[in-house]
């Protein structure tokens, strides 16, 4: 098998791995790089120039997966997409929401390049994707030569899928991104366990050691109770949350807690895509059954909307909790102005639920020592961090060891590393020649043909 990644700043950002197997050519994802602008940001698709595609696999719908994929269908206008049936109905919300993001952000910041493309185009391309069920195989004949794929549940969020494919008498598995860990909204990964001829698999928490005792459920007993010894204070509470997957997860948790008397009596605020998205894990779960989210979750916790006149500085005029993206608190978002409103008192508590890219702002505030102060640029507010601010393991990643026990236990011929920085990608690099030391391991450099 021949592998390029086509993602031309490696670690994790524009995810898409270009695979020839035998005379079949398929890419696997088509992101966007969270950190970079234009079409700086997609994966480089020039070696792919003559090269026809027989299909494109979308592992799942985190826009660091499909934030390109329009522009790489329009690449190659023949080429099938397959994905999962909740990923297929997840989709198109979520390339429609990219487009007014890259609309606004080309008024906001000159961004010529933007929109890479349009709602229609997205429209047009829709009836190209095709969902399919789990652990069904599926046979495609490309121009010269076959393979078989099986989507396998991974965990991670709604949709997500490890994918297996079989090829004469080869067997291949992309691990995509995965979670063996059990969310309150959805089952854990159920992968295969062969031995298959080439491994392919994320390597996102290679640098993270877990702590010891560490377990979702404590962390969501912990939230809780963050989340009620702020209220007791007469504060509110920031969740910051990504819109897909971990709001109705936090939504679904504060629920439980809510319905045993274990939650505090307060207002619950919420809004935008991951609103939108609610219903849509509502339908997911009525013709499905794969995730466990229901629209009553909404109606019983009362949840209103985020008021709009949120101001830097200003606590919000009704104290409460306030579940709101982005999960990142990147700038020009509701989280990111309700944490320049209450990281400046006491009574309030900032929690977050999900990764920070230390660049970020939510990274910049998780690093910043009580009592220090922190500049809110795009609000032009600075203040000194007087809130009680927490960070809550609950990854939608596996830990290290699961995964690394996964790869001993499928004892391939060889391993591919993918989606992970440097440091994450190195532990695993030693632990596996330590543990495998017959397998042949690739940790491949951006855009360079490898084969495996």
């Amino acid at each position: 098998m021949k592998i390029i990644d086509l993602n031309r700043d490696g670690g994790i950002g524009a995810n898409s791995l270009y695979c020839q197997i035998g005379d079949f050519h398929l890419v696997i994802d088509s992101g966007l790089h969270p950190k970079k602008t234009g079409r700086l940001a997609a994966p480089d698709l020039k070696p792919l120039q003559g090269v026809k595609l027989d299909l494109i696999v979308i592992t799942h719908c985190h826009l660091d997966h499909i934030g390109s994929l329009p522009v790489l269908m329009r690449a190659q206008p023949d080429a099938p997409v397959v994905l999962t049936q909740p990923s297929r109905m997840l989709i198109d919300r979520m390339l429609h929401n990219s487009v007014n993001v890259m609309v606004r952000e080309r008024a906001e910041k000159n961004i010529l390049e933007y929109p890479l493309f349009t709602h229609d185009e997205i429209d047009r391309l829709l009836p190209r994707l095709h969902g399919h069920a789990y652990n069904a195989p599926k046979k495609v004949a490309g121009a010269r030569d076959e393979i078989e794929f099986t989507l396998h549940p991974a965990g991670h969020i709604t949709g997500a899928a490890g994918v297996e494919i079989h090829h004469r008498n080869r067997r291949i598995f992309f691990t995509g991104d995965v979670l063996f860990e059990v969310q309150r909204t959805l089952a854990p990964a159920m992968f295969p366990k062969a031995r298959f001829d080439t491994l392919v698999m994320e390597t996102t928490r290679g640098a993270t050691e877990r702590a010891r005792g560490h377990s979702r459920s404590q962390e969501f007993i912990r939230l809780i109770e963050t989340v009620n010894a702020a209220l007791a204070r007469g504060g509110s509470v920031l969740i910051p949350v990504f819109a897909l997957g971990r709001m109705q997860e936090v939504l679904a948790v504060l629920h439980d807690a809510r319905k045993f008397n274990r939650l505090a009596e307060a207002p619950i605020f919420a809004s935008g895509l991951g609103m939108d998205l609610c219903d849509y894990f509502d339908q997911i779960a009525k013709k499905t059954g794969q995730v466990h989210f229901s629209r009553t979750i909404l109606k019983d916790l009362h949840v209103r909307k985020t008021p709009r006149d949120l101001v830097a500085g200003k606590p919000p005029g009704t104290p409460g909790i306030y579940v709101v993206s982005s999960g990142m608190v990147v700038e020009n978002t509701a989280s990111y102005t309700l944490a320049a409103s209450l990281a400046g008192s006491a009574k309030n508590a900032l929690c977050f639920v999900g990764y920070c890219d230390p660049d970020t702002p939510g990274g910049k505030l998780l690093a910043t020592p009580k009592g220090d102060e922190f500049l809110f640029a795009a609000a032009h507010y600075k203040t000194k961090i007087r809130a009680q601010v927490e960070r809550f393991e609950l990854s939608g990643h596996a830990e290290r060891t699961e995964l690394l026990d996964y790869a001993v236990e499928c004892n391939p011929k060889s391993i591919v590393l993918t989606h992970g920085d440097p440091p994450a990608r190195a532990w695993f690099a030693e632990q596996l020649k330590a543990k495998l030391p017959q397998t042949k391991l690739t940790n491949p450099i951006p855009l360079q043909p490898y084969q495996v």
